[in-house]
């Protein structure tokens, strides 16, 4: 019996030790300085704007910081900048957009997607709450999305998607 439980002891301890090897990994694919482009949705109801985006990550085994800034119209340039901590599959962290206030970022990561749950720091599209995530496409390609709920229709609604590649 003592062997047993030393022996699911050890198994538990390997566990966590792969799932943190497992998220620096994953944290580290996504290092490096990425550029791109996609679609802002500027208010409900209305066009979405074509962006272009550059963005560098950097990343160590429990943490990534990602800086950038995204032009549209030729004219307007908004910088973003993430900061986020993982424990195990859990991540936390904040995000700074056009508001420039912290905005508070809770989720997991499941497979190669970390969703978030977002906490805006300014009322954004009738309320505070929305998804973002963060997608690692093959081995060079990361996805970028946030979305929104229509006040009016409940309807989900992408507000967000940036296609970025690894230069």
């Amino acid at each position: 019996m003592k062997l047993l439980i030393a022996a699911v002891l050890a198994f538990s301890c390997l566990s966590v030790e792969t799932a943190s090897a497992s998220e620096e990994q994953f944290l580290k694919s996504i290092e490096g300085r990425w550029t791109g482009g996609g679609l802002v949705l500027r208010e409900l109801g209305g066009q979405k704007v074509n962006v272009t985006c550059n963005m560098q990550s950097k990343a160590n085994a429990s943490r990534f910081q990602m800086d950038g800034s995204c032009r549209a119209l030729v004219v307007i340039s908004r910088g973003f900048n993430a900061n986020v901590t993982a424990s195990g599959a859990r991540y936390s962290g904040t995000y700074v957009g056009v508001s420039g206030k912290p905005s508070t970022l809770v989720g997991s990561r499941f497979g190669n997607t970390i969703s978030f749950d977002v906490t805006w720091a300014n009322v954004v599209y009738g309320d505070r709450k929305a998804r973002m995530e963060v997608r690692k496409v093959g081995a060079n390609g990361l996805q970028i999305r946030t979305i929104d709920k229509d006040p009016k229709s409940g309807k989900s609604i992408v507000t967000t998607q940036l296609n970025l590649k690894k230069s």
